[in-house]
């Protein structure tokens, strides 16, 4: 029984389905299926019943998970802590990021930093999941809010200004808000956790507008915005500047959101991790005049 075995079960009780941990792990379905068959034909014992909503983990496997999960905990500890005595500037850096601070913000970050230290290979992955920097599934998160694990350095890099805007087009048409919203149309942000402020703020300030669209992602508010149809709430960064796109001025103190960095207290140790985390630290602290600019 090696650990490959046992950490095909821990991954398929962790994500419920054989698919979610084919796509997880990059392989097929049918392969993980295979291999979940001839481990419970070697241990005698059924671990999951399938059903048509996913797996379900038997008593049997129940009984194990926290013990994996113990193994897998110590399995990634010696991992980490070879890495840390690697003391090149090389080698691969993924970092985590989510909507469009990846895509404005972080990625010409990290392009500039690469380009400066040509043995290093970044992975952005912007995506609302919060990767699980203690499994390094990522090395480096940037996030809205706090980090939840106990071994996660965070610190925070920047503060990040919100405002409601619209195309002036929109203003001709339909002239400024009133103080419910009655007669004009919002683009929502959907909400999860780090967008909750954003949303409530947008609908204590127009509860009588009409929500045209909810959109899961940033940039499709800023489209959906400069058709002129709409208003939404959206980070001055982003929105100011753009072509006959104009911020609304409403008297009431906008979000300001802060964007935070988090790394493992290990992984930080990585020479090419520290270094990116203060390269990224001193790149933030440049825009902190169009990220947060005076309300």
């Amino acid at each position: 029984m090696d650990w490959e075995e046992l950490h095909l079960v821990q991954l398929l009780a962790r994500h419920g389905s054989l698919s979610a941990a084919a796509r997880a792990l990059g392989t097929t379905q049918p392969t993980l299926s295979r291999r979940l068959d001839a481990f419970e034909q070697k241990t005698q014992q059924k671990l999951f019943e399938r059903q048509t909503s996913g797996l379900v983990p038997t008593a049997a496997c129940l009984s194990i998970l926290s013990a994996l999960e113990q193994m897998e905990a110590n399995a990634l500890a010696v991992e980490r802590r070879l890495a840390a005595q690697d003391d090149a500037l090389a080698g691969t850096i993924t970092v985590t990021s989510l909507d469009w601070l990846g895509d404005y913000l972080l990625a010409p970050i990290l392009t500039r930093f690469a380009a400066a230290h040509p043995g290093v290979t970044i992975h952005l992955l912007n995506d609302a999941r919060r990767f699980n920097l203690s499994r390094r599934d990522a090395d480096i998160a940037f996030r809205f809010g706090s980090f939840d694990q106990s071994d996660i350095v965070e610190r925070k890099v920047a503060d990040i200004r919100y405002g409601l805007f619209a195309m002036q087009a929109y203003l001709d048409r339909f002239g400024h808000p009133n103080a419910t919203g009655d007669g004009h149309a919002i683009v929502e942000l959907a909400e999860v956790p780090v967008r909750v402020s954003l949303s409530t703020w947008l609908k204590d300030l127009l509860p009588d507008a009409r929500v045209m669209l909810r959109a899961n992602s940033i940039r499709s508010q800023l489209s959906a915005v400069e058709t002129g149809a709409a208003l939404a709430t959206l980070p001055h960064f982003l929105a100011a500047g753009r072509d006959g796109l104009v911020s609304v001025d409403v008297g009431v103190a906008a979000p300001v959101l802060s964007l935070k960095l988090g790394v493992h207290q290990e992984t930080r140790n990585l020479p090419r991790v520290r270094k990116l985390l203060d390269f990224a630290v001193s790149q933030f602290a440049g825009l902190r005049p169009k990220l947060n600019p005076p309300s």
